[in-house]
C-alpha cells in the first residue's frame, strides 16, 4: 500500500492512491490536494486516518533539508507530528512561517499532552490548528478536511485576484494606449495648421528627454513629459492663419492674440481625467513663462512655474533658435547654446540648463537626426 519515491527531488514517501481515496484515470486531472505529512517516524495512524480522503498523502522526515522538502511539495496542509524528544516541532512551525511560500500553509500540529497547553503551544508558535493524542480518526479528517478547503479556498482567491490584476494592468494599458493615440492625433492637428510643427515637435520631444534625465527624472518619468510636451502650442489651432503665418513682425495686437495660445491651450486640455493631457495642459500654459517672472501669461517666477514648463521652456526656445522662421534664418547649434547658457537664472531655471548642457552630445545627435 504504501512505497517509496522521490518526493519533489527528495527523499519522500507518497501514499498510493488507492489509499488516500483519489480517482485513478488514464487522462489528465486536476491536482488532488497535497497533504504533507512531517514526522519523525512513519506516521501510520495519520496516514490510515485520511483513507477515503480526496487528497495525496506526502510523507516528509524530518532533517535538516525538511524546510526545503516543504517548498518543493508545495502542499495545500501541513500535518505535524510532535515528538519532544526527537525535534523541536514549535521551532519547525516559526521556521517554515519564515517562508515565503508557507506563511500562509495552514498547520496542522499534532502532540500528546493537554489540548489547552497544546493549543496555546501552537498558535505561538504559528500553527492554523492542533490535534491531541490520541486522536480520533473521524475527527483528524475533519480537521483536515476544513483546512484542505480553506487551502482551496484560498487558491481559488489568489487565482482570481491574480486574473483581475491582469485585467486592470491589461485596462490600464489600454487607456494608456488610447491616450498616446490621443496625442498623436492631436499633433496632426496641429501639423495641418502649419506642416513644420512635426518636425519641431519631435525635436523638442527628444530635448525634453534628455534634459529630463540630466535632471535625474526616471525613463518613465521623461518619456510622459516628453509625449506631453508634443502639445505645447496647441492652443495655436485658435490663432488665425493671418496671424500665424504671417512673414513679417507681428503688430501689438497681433502678438497679444498670439499669446493667447498659452491660455487656449491650457483650457483644451486642463479637465481631461488622463494624467497625460494634465501634464500637457500644464505644460501648454507655463512654457512660456520665465525663471525671472517676465514671461506669460501669468508671469510666474522661479519654481512656481511647474519642472515641466521650465523643461519644455528650454527645448522649444532651442529648437526655436536652430530652425528657419518667416522672420529669421536658423542659427547655428552653437550660438543657440550659448544663448540658452547665457539665459540661465533669467529666461530658463539654472538647473534645465545645466542638465541642457551635461546632455549636448545627445542633443547634437538628434538635432542631425531630425534637421531643422
Amino acid at each position: 500500500m504504501i512505497g517509496s519515491r522521490r518526493a519533489a527531488g527528495r527523499a519522500g514517501i507518497a501514499v498510493d492512491d488507492a489509499m488516500t481515496g483519489g480517482a485513478q484515470g488514464s487522462g489528465e486531472r486536476s491536482r488532488d490536494a497535497v497533504v504533507a505529512i512531517v514526522a519523525a517516524r512513519t506516521p501510520a495512524p495519520l496516514v490510515l486516518a485520511l483513507r477515503g480522503q480526496p487528497c495525496s498523502a506526502r510523507i516528509l522526515a524530518v532533517s535538516g533539508h525538511v524546510i526545503d522538502d516543504l517548498i518543493a511539495e508545495a502542499p495545500e496542509v501541513i500535518v505535524l507530528e510532535a515528538e519532544p524528544e526527537r525535534f523541536d516541532a514549535p521551532a519547525l512551525i516559526r521556521a517554515l512561517r519564515e517562508q515565503e511560500s508557507l506563511i500562509r500553509t495552514p498547520v496542522l500540529l499534532v502532540a500528546g499532552g493537554d489540548a489547552r497547553t497544546l493549543r496555546r503551544i501552537g498558535r505561538e508558535a504559528g500553527a492554523t490548528d492542533t490535534l491531541s493524542k490520541p486522536f480520533d480518526a473521524l475527527e483528524f479528517q475533519d480537521r483536515v478536511g476544513v483546512l484542505i478547503e480553506l487551502a482551496l479556498a484560498r487558491r481559488e482567491s489568489d487565482d482570481r485576484a491574480r486574473a483581475m490584476r491582469r485585467d486592470a494592468a491589461r485596462a490600464v494599458a489600454d487607456a494608456s494606449a488610447r491616450e498616446r493615440e490621443l496625442i498623436r492625433r492631436l499633433m496632426l492637428a496641429a501639423e495641418f495648421r502649419d506642416d513644420r510643427a512635426g518636425d519641431h515637435l519631435t525635436r523638442v520631444a527628444g530635448c525634453v528627454i534628455a534634459v529630463a534625465e540630466g535632471l535625474g527624472l526616471s525613463s518613465a518619468e521623461a518619456d510622459d513629459v516628453a509625449l506631453a510636451s508634443t502639445m505645447h502650442d496647441i492652443g495655436k489651432i485658435a490663432v488665425p492663419d493671418h496671424i500665424l503665418m504671417k512673414a513679417g513682425p507681428l503688430t501689438p495686437d497681433e502678438w497679444e492674440e498670439m499669446r493667447q495660445h498659452a491660455l487656449r491651450g491650457y483650457h483644451m486640455l486642463h479637465d481631461s481625467p488622463s494624467r497625460l493631457l494634465q501634464i500637457a495642459a500644464e505644460i501648454a500654459l507655463t512654457h512660456h513663462e520665465r525663471w525671472d517672472g517676465s514671461g506669460y501669461p501669468r508671469g510666474l517666477r522661479g519654481e512656481e512655474i511647474p519642472r515641466s514648463g521650465r523643461i519644455v521652456a528650454v527645448a522649444d526656445v532651442f529648437d526655436a533658435l536652430i530652425s528657419v522662421r518667416s522672420y529669421k534664418p536658423a542659427w547655428s547649434l552653437e550660438r543657440a547654446r550659448a544663448h540658452v547658457e547665457a539665459e540661465a537664472g533669467r529666461h530658463f531655471d539654472p538647473d534645465c540648463v545645466t542638465a541642457f548642457l551635461s546632455r549636448w552630445d545627445d542633443i547634437v545627435a538628434l538635432v542631425e537626426e531630425r534637421a531643422a
